[in-house]
């Protein structure tokens, strides 16, 4: 084992969230405190459900080790991807199943209006 090399990783595993990865055009509409629904891969029948705690304040491209390269020329527009954390809701049912790194599709709930979808009075 050499000096600076993780060793291990903490999970807490009663405070699990989901990282979904949306497209920049998906987020038009979202907002924290939206309610999501989840279907995880590996337990095809579990149903869960979510909150959208937060939106990363930029795309997952900025944050990169490599990060894309838009030089001169390179005029193929990409849609970028934005980090959306959601916090779970967590059941009797699903206690102790979740694990990091499981496929999950999220389905965020964007007529339900959040806080600051208001108007003002």
């Amino acid at each position: 084992m050499r000096p600076g090399v993780q060793l291990l990783s903490v999970v807490p595993l009663g405070a699990v969230y989901v990282i979904a990865n949306f497209k920049e055009t998906q987020l038009t509409h979202m907002h924290p405190g939206q309610k999501v629904a989840l279907k995880v891969d590996a337990y095809p029948d579990l149903k869960l459900s979510g909150v959208v705690d937060s939106l990363a304040p930029a795309s997952g491209s900025q944050f990169s080790i490599l990060p894309q390269d838009t030089a001169t020329g390179n005029f193929t527009k990409i849609a970028q991807r934005v980090p959306v954390k959601i916090a779970l809701v967590m059941t009797p049912a699903a206690a102790g199943l979740l694990r990091p790194g499981l496929s999950v599709v999220a389905t965020v709930d964007t007529r339900s209006a959040a806080a600051t979808d208001k108007p003002a009075s």
